[in-house]
């Protein structure tokens, strides 16, 4: 079993409503998933925007990354945000890690996405968590 945990920051207002449209989407896919066990979002100081879900295994993560409407939205991230970062880690339950543990996960282990219009800390390959 893993959990995933994904941050991304908008780099402008005139993005919301299209990113909230296919969060959305998204979410609801993630929810309908064969393998998915939970699914928490939050948003954080500014544009920020966190989820964090939990898989029986790997293969049923990457299918779902793999499958619409997840697969469409991917391509519009990155001129959409200034500063992008995800990991992933094996968990023993079925319980969805609380947000402090899949924070601390992302600054440990947190894999930078490439984005067009990078933040100086996205540059500079500090995972910002603010």
């Amino acid at each position: 079993m893993l959990a995933a945990i994904t941050r991304l920051r908008l780099r402008s207002w005139r993005f919301l409503l299209p990113f909230m449209i296919h969060a959305s989407r998204s979410q609801k896919q993630a929810m309908a998933a064969p393998g998915c066990f939970g699914v928490r979002t939050r948003k954080t100081r500014g544009l920020a925007f966190w989820t964090l879900t939990a898989w029986e295994s790997e293969a049923q993560l990457r299918a779902f990354l793999s499958s619409d409407p997840h697969r469409a939205t991917m391509p519009k991230l990155p001129p959409w945000c200034d500063e992008a970062v995800t990991t992933h880690w094996t968990i023993e339950t079925k319980q969805l890690p609380d947000w402090q543990v899949g924070t601390a996960k992302l600054l440990e282990g947190g894999r930078l996405l490439r984005v067009k219009y990078p933040s100086g800390s996205q540059k500079s390959g500090v995972i910002n968590v603010d």
